[in-house]
C-alpha cells in the first residue's frame, strides 16, 4: 500500500491504483474509504492469484511468488 497512488477526480470522488499491480484499484467517495477499498481489493487479487498459480510481482526485497523444486 505504500506505493497506491491517489487522485482525486472529476466528479470529486477519489481514484486509487498500485503500479504494478494490474487491475487493482478503487473509486470512492473520500479518499481514506478509497484506500479501504483498495486494501481490499488488493488482497482478494493476492488470494486470487495465489489460488490459481498465477505470478505476483515482486515488491522491494518481498517475493511471494512459489520457487519450483
Amino acid at each position: 500500500m505504500e506505493r497506491a497512488r491517489f487522485e482525486r477526480l472529476g466528479d470529486g470522488t477519489f481514484y486509487g491504483s498500485i503500479p504494478g499491480f494490474q487491475g487493482v484499484w478503487a473509486n470512492a467517495p473520500t479518499e481514506e474509504e478509497c484506500r479501504r477499498e483498495l486494501q481490499e481489493v488488493l488482497e482478494e487479487w493476492i488470494l486470487f492469484r495465489l489460488k490459481h498459480d498465477l505470478p505476483l510481482p515482486a515488491v522491494g526485497d518481498i517475493d511471494l511468488n512459489r520457487i519450483a523444486t
